[in-house]
């Protein structure tokens, strides 16, 4: 697929209607996953859900750092960027994701949460940022 967040984003089909927003999440994340890679980021899994429980969109390895990163899509900031949309409900299904992901693991490793943000605009190369560390791995009470 080579460098895919280096296209233009076209958000109308080809008859001219503008595309859902389950399309606009889902290219997000292709976007993400492109743009993590070429920064030498090794994508492990998309989309890693066990059960019922919460989704992570992206897990990562970057050199010994496992990364969990939720990947958020708009396209539109008139509500404030898109990591805004990552609240309390939503890290707690993030974390509960990465609590399986690292119970299958024989060893600890160090990990982290990452927020990519993608912003796509019509006719333009989207604007993809990351968040290092946007939030900690709160302790089970």
């Amino acid at each position: 697929m080579g460098l895919l967040h280096r296209w233009r984003c076209r958000l109308c089909d080809r008859k001219g209607n503008r595309r859902p927003s389950a399309w606009v999440g889902r290219f997000g994340e292709l976007l993400a996953a492109s743009w993590l890679r070429s920064r030498g980021v090794k994508v492990l899994r998309a989309n890693f859900r066990l059960g019922g429980s919460g989704e992570v969109d992206l897990v990562c390895r970057e050199g010994d750092v496992l990364l969990f990163v939720e990947v958020k899509a708009r396209t539109r900031t008139d509500y404030g960027p898109p990591a805004r949309a990552v609240d309390a409900a939503k890290r707690r299904l993030i974390r509960q994701g990465a609590r399986h992901w690292l119970f299958f693991l024989d060893d600890e490793v160090p990990f982290r949460f990452d927020i990519v943000e993608v912003v796509l605009q019509d006719g333009v190369v989207p604007d993809v940022s990351r968040i290092k560390g946007a939030f900690e791995m709160e302790t089970v009470r």
